[in-house]
């Protein structure tokens, strides 16, 4: 039986990078995932935005405040593209991030011989936002991927979510987690509303 989620873990299950970065604000309460250095770390090398045993010792305050800047315009970009029609100037903004260089990544032969991912030099922040930011635009401009983007229908949740589901009747970001919520409130409901109710 897997372990229960704690509210503030970080969450890798949207389907997308730059929605894992969404993730990193909780529900619609604001629950801060990246509040340091040290989770922006584990978020870079948990959503794969950089190769397992990257360098990350430059990651400070600094990084955090961009990499919380470029979030709050995805999220204003993302919601505002699943319900209608984003502003042209926010999406001029994500363009230009998404226009930073990448970091050069380069195949080369761990000691079991399997070749493995590593980055050419260390990255600096602007090239790690902007490969967040090049996922985004292309997610935005993909109209398969587009159509499958959804809201969760968790009463306390405001994540967007890629429906990979067969049928597309995915309804929460995680079953795991808001599904798992929905599930215990309509047991409490029947519980309290006595044997009939519900």
């Amino acid at each position: 039986m897997a372990a229960a989620r704690a509210p503030f873990d970080l969450r890798f299950d949207s389907g997308r990078l730059c929605l894992d970065l969404l993730a990193t604000l909780g529900s619609r309460a604001g629950e801060e995932r990246l509040g340091s250095p040290e989770q922006l770390r584990q978020w870079l090398l948990g959503a794969g935005v950089v190769p397992p045993g990257t360098p990350l010792g430059g990651v400070d305050a600094g990084w955090l405040g961009r990499f919380h800047a470029a979030r709050e315009l995805l999220q204003r970009v993302v919601h505002t593209e699943v319900d209608g029609r984003a502003a042209d100037a926010d999406l001029e903004r994500v363009n230009a991030l998404a226009a930073i260089a990448p970091p050069a990544v380069l195949a080369v032969r761990a000691g079991d011989g399997t070749l493995v991912r590593t980055v050419a030099a260390a990255p600096d922040c602007d090239a790690l936002v902007g490969r967040v930011a090049r996922d985004a635009v292309e997610l935005l401009t993909d109209p398969v991927a587009r159509g499958q983007l959804r809201r969760c229908a968790g009463e306390t949740c405001s994540l967007v979510y890629l429906d990979t589901s067969r049928g597309r009747r995915r309804r929460w970001c995680s079953s795991e987690v808001c599904g798992n919520r929905e599930r215990v409130a309509r047991h409490r409901r029947r519980a309290v509303g006595g044997p009939g109710r519900g």
